[in-house]
């Protein structure tokens, strides 16, 4: 992980949050190669899981909602953690991560545990009483709840359907860490798939999700012997799961959650409808009946995705008898899609080579390079995952060919360079 983290800061992935001020605890901000990653990560999802499929529709709620939600969704009262204080040291953690009832830095005594609240306050208005406060909301999923009626008023919905948003979370975790895995502001993928509530149905798609999402990330390039399912024992279950298994990822520190898929019943309409006082039901045309539909909910983490793809395509390797180190991420994936080298700094080739990039880059995030060998240049390249090196030479200006490398096999084709964009296209990927 230490070689990970060093990576990421020295080519602008991941830096610490407000750095020059010694940071912030377990708050990171994605530099400009951090931010194209994580952008092709959520597009990824969104791709798949929206753009792909006619029986899933999109949106992108509020932040901030009104506080009755988290009473009504269960959060005010029982999305906890249990704390504990070191009486020596006065560190904090939660106990169901520690092995014993001693303070795992210090060796001190330990308080009895009590539950926190995981939530994050602040308030609206000019007023900082209990009447104006509200809540920095600690999931996506109740922004699709609410909206559920609006959703089956104006998209002529039938079940089974789904609505999935992308969006960011904060929960005010007692112990975050491990770089970005656990963070107190993060990023989550979530999809409500609403279906007949008919146990029948519910384990039907429940296998469904499972599998399309394990699939995933294997089709993006986790290894799947780094993956594995994990369902929850009943005393770690969420308040609103009747069944939830995680898709695990075998993180440097250990097995670690990367997504999980619940059976969410009909809990959070219930109690909506409870709440508001508004009809949350959905009318069954072949039937003529109405009913407030189960849910399968799959829900990931962007920063503990990208986290995956980057652990699993770090590699070391050597090259024209040079160490290299090279991310071996999916084409799809990388935040840089080609780096473009002009050979030498003379004869037209750097005013080809901009050329060249002027011309890629209607449709690819591309580098330009003209500084030092290119060898060097190759190697800065492939350390940050670039999956081609595009180098104008002698041989562009007699007959307008390039050479094109591969990042992973290194091997150079030449190619026209009226062929670059549909060779680049085709390589990458994007309709796989």
């Amino acid at each position: 992980m230490e070689k990970l983290v060093n990576l990421c800061k020295r080519r602008g992935i991941i830096f610490p949050s407000s750095d020059i001020y010694g940071g912030l605890s377990s708050t990171w901000d994605y530099g400009p190669l951090g931010v194209e990653l994580k952008r092709n990560v959520k597009e990824a999802w969104w791709r798949e899981m929206v753009q792909r499929r006619l029986d899933v529709l999109g949106l992108d709620a509020a932040i901030l909602m009104h506080p009755r939600t988290w009473e009504a969704s269960g959060h005010l009262q029982s999305f906890t953690d249990p704390l504990v204080d070191c009486k020596s040291c006065k560190q904090r953690f939660r106990a169901d991560h520690l092995d014993s009832n001693r303070c795992p830095e210090c060796g001190g005594e330990l308080t009895e545990a009590r539950q926190f609240n995981l939530m994050l306050k602040t308030f609206m208005g000019p007023v900082e009483d209990t009447a104006s406060t509200i809540y920095l909301r600690p999931e996506t999923a109740q922004g699709i709840f609410v909206n559920f009626p609006n959703i089956v008023d104006t998209q002529r919905v039938k079940l089974p359907f789904g609505v999935a948003q992308i969006g960011k979370s904060f929960r005010n975790e007692i112990t975050p860490g491990n770089f970005i895995f656990r963070t107190r502001e993060f990023e989550q993928m979530e999809m409500e798939f609403f279906i007949k509530p008919d146990p029948e149905e519910e384990a039907k798609w429940f296998e469904y999700w499972l599998t399309e999402r394990f699939g995933w990330y294997v089709k993006f390039g986790i290894n799947a012997d780094h993956l594995r399912l994990r369902p929850h024992e009943k005393d770690e279950l969420s308040h609103y799961s009747r069944g939830t298994t995680d898709i695990e990822f075998l993180y440097p520190f250990g097995w670690g959650e990367l997504e999980g898929v619940a059976k969410r019943g009909s809990y959070d309409l219930d109690r909506h409808a409870e709440f508001s006082g508004k009809d949350l039901t959905y009318f069954e045309e072949e039937t003529r009946s109405r009913f407030r539909p189960w849910v399968i909910e799959p829900a990931a983490g962007v920063d503990r995705a990208l986290l995956a793809f980057l652990l699993d395509s770090y590699d070391e390797d050597v090259v024209e008898n040079e160490e290299r180190i090279v991310l071996r991420l999916d084409p799809r994936l990388a935040p840089i899609k080609a780096a473009v080298f002009p050979l030498l700094r003379k004869g037209g080739q750097p005013e080809k080579a901009q050329e060249v990039l002027r011309m890629l880059q209607r449709q690819f995030v591309v580098a330009y390079d003209q500084a030092g060998s290119i060898g060097r240049r190759y190697r800065r390249q492939d350390e940050v995952g670039t999956p081609f090196g595009i180098t104008i030479d002698h041989q562009t200006m007699e007959d307008n060919t390039v050479t094109l490398r591969d990042r992973d096999s290194t091997v150079q084709d030449r190619i026209a360079i009226n062929e670059l964009a549909r060779v680049l296209e085709e390589r990458i990927g994007w309709l796989k």
